[in-house]
């Protein structure tokens, strides 16, 4: 008897639950697909057309979250979880680098670890900034990379780089397609800035 009382009084209690209703925030995520300035000179190119190795960029502490980051005028930071990157941002940094690397064309192939093909440089990456400054008003990317020769004798340190990007927020209201852009507008100014240091040992 004691137990059929208590079934029945479960639809009362869910019917007073104390619980608040919440509105759905859907997640708003964006791609990183950095374009090249057209105004920007082209790295002069070699003639050697090596193939390059792009091994898996690394993320820096900080850098592995997907949500947006900024940087409050405070100095603190913020992290936006309902406004993200579409991947883990050292992987689509690793996939735009690829890409800028190739259409830039300083070598005959860029390729991904596991690739049959034999590499004459290898460079070695990871994601050290991404995140929009509230307080300066801009948008900061940045990256460090070492770049390897191997051969029969071993591996050679060619050079080791560290290369930042920054691109203006627009005035006005800063929502996160604001600031994502802005991100991806940094992170093609470092991508420039590697290319070009990288030029040299090609």
């Amino acid at each position: 008897m004691h137990r059929r009382l208590a079934l029945l009084a479960l639809p009362a209690l869910a019917a007073c639950s104390v619980l608040p209703d919440r509105p759905y925030v859907e997640v708003r995520r964006f791609p990183l697909t950095p374009l090249r300035d057209p105004a920007a000179p082209m790295p002069a190119r070699s003639g050697r057309r090596r193939v390059l190795l792009v091994r898996l960029m690394r993320s820096a502490p900080g850098q592995d979250s997907r949500g947006l980051r900024s940087l409050r005028a405070d100095g603190t930071e913020s992290v936006d979880f309902y406004a993200e990157w579409s991947a883990p941002p050292a992987e689509l940094a690793e996939e735009a680098l690829r890409r800028w690397l190739s259409a830039g064309g300083l070598f005959g192939a860029v390729v991904s670890p596991g690739t049959r093909a034999r590499a004459d440089l290898v460079l070695e990456t990871e994601l050290t900034a991404l995140l929009a400054d509230l307080g300066a008003g801009q948008a900061r990317a940045g990256l460090s990379a070492v770049l390897l020769r191997e051969g029969e004798g071993g591996t050679t340190l060619l050079t080791q780089l560290a290369v930042t990007g920054t691109a203006p927020i627009p005035a006005g209201p800063r929502g996160p397609e604001v600031l994502a852009a802005a991100m991806t507008e940094a992170f093609a100014g470092a991508l420039g800035a590697l290319e070009r240091g990288l030029a040299p040992f090609t």
